[in-house]
């Protein structure tokens, strides 16, 4: 076997072990994927719109953010706001990205950044966690993002289909569906005690934003901020060990 072969299916199996691994949060996905579709047929979103956006955008988070501005009147839409509100939200990838950073050689930037688009805080988590057990790989990354991506539009097509019938998702449970995935995956990335801190600090940051700042900022400065005390204390922890 070349090794062009070798490499090639290296990637392949790469690409599936990564689909393999999001199969549980792709669930997940689906669950709060309906929901959004419902949700946006309620909204006054028609099905185009709803794909553009959905296979555009690609972020669940800011779409949920996106429905709350949404008007049915065209005229009266908020594009400022909504822009900025789903730029605030999404704020986020820009750290989430740059701990992707070693798996992509140098010159092939610019390929990363189109792949980007499929990053999703499921198949990232994901992978950030293959590369601390010495494992990832982009094709990796990528295995799990196609499969979010596909769990991610098919189900908001459902969903809006379903949007007729179930007239309040609420009521249901189904809103608690975003929730669940994000603490799923909080727990699945759980080290040991080190990680209380960073996690109590984010939370402390994100309430007391939400409390006195409009918008969705606590978001970004609860991610922020939590980022920052992981980053302190593990500088501690270096010069303690030196």
């Amino acid at each position: 076997m070349s090794q062009v072969s070798a490499l090639s299916d290296s990637a392949t199996d790469q690409f599936f072990a990564g689909a393999r691994a999001c199969v549980p949060v792709a669930i997940s996905v689906a669950a709060y994927g309906m929901v959004w579709g419902m949700l946006a047929r309620s909204a006054g979103l028609s099905l185009i719109e709803v794909m553009m956006m959905s296979g555009l955008v690609f972020a669940g988070s800011a779409q949920f953010v996106a429905l709350d501005l949404w008007t049915a009147t065209p005229s009266t839409l908020p594009i400022g706001p909504l822009v900025l509100a789903a730029l605030i939200v999404n704020l986020r990838y820009l750290l989430l990205t740059a701990t992707l950073r070693p798996l992509y050689p140098a010159g092939k930037l610019g390929r990363g950044a189109l792949g980007m688009y499929l990053v999703t805080d499921e198949n990232w988590a994901m992978t950030v966690a293959a590369m601390a057990r010495g494992g990832g790989s982009v094709a990796f990354l990528m295995g799990g993002g196609v499969l979010a991506w596909l769990s991610w539009m098919s189900t908001n097509l459902i969903g809006y289909g379903l949007g007729s019938a179930i007239d309040d998702p609420a009521r249901w449970g189904l809103d608690f569906a975003f929730t669940a995935t994000f603490l799923a995956l909080m727990l699945g990335m759980w080290k040991g005690r080190g990680d209380i801190v960073p996690w109590l600090v984010a939370a402390l940051a994100a309430i007391f934003t939400a409390q006195y700042v409009e918008g969705s900022w606590h978001i970004l400065v609860g991610g922020v901020a939590g980022s920052l005390a992981g980053a302190l204390m593990e500088v501690r922890r270096h010069v303690h060990l030196a």
